[in-house]
C-alpha cells in the first residue's frame, strides 16, 4: 500500500491578520497606559516603557502583563 502525504498546517503560513487602526488609537499598555507600537511582521503591540511585547493571536490583541514577552535589551 503506498502512503499519500497530507499537508500540515506548519507547511503552509498563517495569514497576517491586520488590525484596525481606530483600536491602535485606543490601546494602551495596561501596566504603564502609554501608547503601543504595532509590529505586523511579528503580530505584536509593543511597549516601549514596559519593555513588553503583548502578542496578537487571530487578530485579537492579548493585552495581558503575563502573556507578554520581554523585549531584548
Amino acid at each position: 500500500m503506498v502512503e499519500q502525504s497530507q499537508s500540515t498546517a506548519a507547511e503552509t503560513p498563517a495569514p497576517k491578520t491586520r488590525i484596525d487602526p481606530r483600536l491602535l488609537e485606543i490601546l494602551v499598555c495596561p501596566l504603564t497606559k502609554t501608547t503601543l507600537e504595532y509590529d505586523a511582521q511579528k503580530q505584536e503591540l509593543i511597549s516601549r516603557a514596559a519593555k513588553l511585547a503583548y502578542p496578537i493571536r487571530d487578530g485579537i490583541p492579548i493585552m495581558l502583563p503575563e502573556e507578554a514577552r520581554p523585549l531584548e535589551a
